[in-house]
């Protein structure tokens, strides 16, 4: 095996290969729109009706959410009314902040029930979230 060993290289080079580069780009690009594609956003789904006289509430209790279905969910877990009212009872005083989220689809002989549960156990401070016009 014979090698060049007075091998010059006189102006630098002459050419860049640039297909590895496209390789690695083309593969950081498969693997950032696959990845991305993956990221699911949690949560419920409820479009809240609007209102022209809402005013801004900081949510510090208790949120009941009430999805198209008529599914309750009581601080983002499923719930029955029954389930709820045992949550409420427990952990619940007159000065605790209840935010009814219902969707514009949903019953309102549900939402009425929640309503009057939390009256009948004492809690003042019920609010139905909307959004504005």
């Amino acid at each position: 095996m014979q090698f060049k060993r007075n091998m010059k290289i006189e102006n630098g080079l002459q050419q860049i290969d640039l297909a590895p580069l496209i390789d690695v780009i083309f593969l950081l690009l498969i693997f950032f729109m696959l990845s991305s594609s993956f990221t699911f956003q949690s949560g419920i789904n409820v479009k809240l009706p609007k209102a022209v006289t809402s005013d801004t509430i900081s949510n510090e209790g208790f949120t009941i959410s009430i999805t198209g279905e008529n599914v309750v969910y009581c601080n983002g877990k499923v719930t029955t009314v029954k389930e709820l009212e045992a949550l409420l009872t427990e952990s619940a005083t007159k000065d605790t902040l209840v935010m009814i989220k219902a969707d514009r689809r949903s019953s309102m002989g549900r939402i009425v029930d929640i309503w009057d549960l939390c009256r009948q156990l004492g809690i003042e401070k019920i609010n139905i979230a909307t959004t504005r016009e």
